[in-house]
């Protein structure tokens, strides 16, 4: 069974269009997250929002995440590291 998360909400102005913004506990049960691709699709009923592929990553969540044990070391390496032809 699964849990419903049901808040009331008030569609605004934003900019040129409309907004509803998406709340802490509907953002969770949705795993929904900052940078998450998603569609949006006018459905009998309303509107359906669904994901549409993985959250793209900022450099500096991208560099936080960069290991360089797990990532072979060092990109730029100033001398020859291994069996390389000079």
């Amino acid at each position: 069974m699964t849990t419903t998360v049901k808040v009331a909400q008030t569609i605004q102005e934003w900019g040129n269009g409309l907004g509803v913004r998406i709340t802490a506990p509907i953002a969770k049960a949705a795993h929904f997250a900052r940078g998450l691709p998603i569609t949006v699709e006018v459905v009998e009923d309303g509107v359906l929002l669904r994901p549409a592929g993985r959250p793209r990553l900022t450099l500096a969540q991208k560099l936080k995440a960069f290991d360089p044990q797990k990532h072979g070391g060092e990109a730029m390496a100033s001398r020859p590291v291994g069996r390389e032809i000079l």
